[in-house]
């Protein structure tokens, strides 16, 4: 495979996995598509967008006969597909725009692929990335998530990617579309779009504003840096089973209001601050309707596989993530007032 389309390639996790495929392998051809939604944002590539084999493209990966076309333009022979509405309280408020992009997105996708590569599947690949919010909430401490739990999403943003995932599952087991799907734990690092916890959290510390915490910050997750994410990206995508499922978890559980503590106390260090001194901004705000209690990976059949395994424990990956952010504070700045659309605009017009 050398005409490699990823999807959401602007976004958080899409703009490092760009990153890495464009720079480990001049030799393939990278297609970046992205709708540009709030969080796609092409700033996060400004480092790659002059290289020989890196083209993006603006699009809707709900548009069908778009994708085909793209298929066709740059003979697509991989996918790695990313894009996707994420964020949970947003699918609260909105379920239709999470049904539409995760679910038609999705399908879209794998028609054109299904089309695409009709005769010559065994020569392709179909790369799905999705969350481990499908598998539901673990109750017992000693309990992980493994590739064969089954789903039992709470939100509408886990029910749509396991509305997704079960889609592709259906056009390798229907069509034979050669296909694989990984199921990754929360994320962290930089260039992450700050609704989610640890950038908005970094920013308020910054700025002293509230740090909201529902509930009482019981609940659990397991943190992945990104950098470690888009590695293991890689080496599914160049070295995982057709048909196969892999769970990618950074093997870092935290209680919520730990995590924060942590944070607080990194932040204030490197901003010169007295030690707790942002203590007080912590708010406890009423719980999440339907929030899951814990969610932890085992990644065992990833690291025995393809032995891939995390590079970094939460607390370097944190004080790496903290110094970015608040060494790219103009970066951060228009995010949040939303002069990071100017960039588009400026480099590509107003289409």
């Amino acid at each position: 495979m050398k005409n490699i389309l990823i999807t959401g390639g602007c976004g958080f996790i899409g703009s490092h996995v760009v990153r890495l495929f464009c720079t480990k392998y001049p030799h393939y051809n990278i297609v970046n598509l992205d709708k540009l939604t709030y969080a796609g944002n092409l700033e996060n590539l400004t480092d790659v967008e002059g290289l020989p084999n890196y083209v993006f493209v603006k699009a809707d990966i709900c548009d069908f006969e778009k994708m085909q076309a793209v298929f066709a333009e740059y003979k697509i022979d991989g996918v790695i597909h990313l894009a996707a509405e994420s964020h949970v309280d947003r699918s609260i408020k909105d379920p239709f725009s999470f049904a539409q992009t995760n679910i038609m997105g999705t399908l879209s996708l794998l028609q054109a692929a299904k089309f695409a590569w009709a005769g010559s599947a065994s020569t392709n690949l179909f790369y799905h990335v999705s969350t481990d919010e499908v598998y539901g909430s673990l109750h017992n401490p000693e309990e992980f998530f493994v590739e064969t739990t089954p789903y039992d999403p709470k939100s509408p943003y886990s029910a749509s990617k396991a509305s997704s995932d079960h889609f592709v599952r259906a056009f390798y087991n229907t069509y034979k579309l050669p296909v694989v799907i990984s199921n990754c734990s929360n994320n962290y690092g930089p260039n992450q779009f700050p609704e989610k916890l640890i950038p908005l959290f970094i920013n308020n510390i910054r700025t002293r504003k509230p740090l909201p915490v529902y509930g009482k910050g019981e609940n659990v997750r397991d943190w992945l840096y990104v950098v470690d994410h888009a590695r293991a990206i890689d080496v599914i995508f160049h070295g995982g089973s057709v048909g196969e499922t892999y769970n990618i978890g950074g093997f870092n559980e935290w209680k919520n209001i730990d995590l924060i503590r942590v944070m607080i106390a990194a932040a204030d260090r490197i901003l010169g601050n007295p030690e707790g001194h942002s203590l007080d901004l912590i708010t406890y705000v009423q719980d999440r309707a339907g929030h899951d209690l814990r969610y932890a990976i085992d990644a065992t059949k990833l690291n025995e596989e393809l032995g891939w395994q995390p590079s970094l424990q939460f607390e370097e990956g944190i004080e790496r993530t903290i110094r970015w952010y608040l060494d790219n504070q103009q970066w951060m700045d228009n995010i949040t007032s939303g002069e990071y659309e100017k960039y588009y605009i400026e480099m590509y017009g107003n289409k």
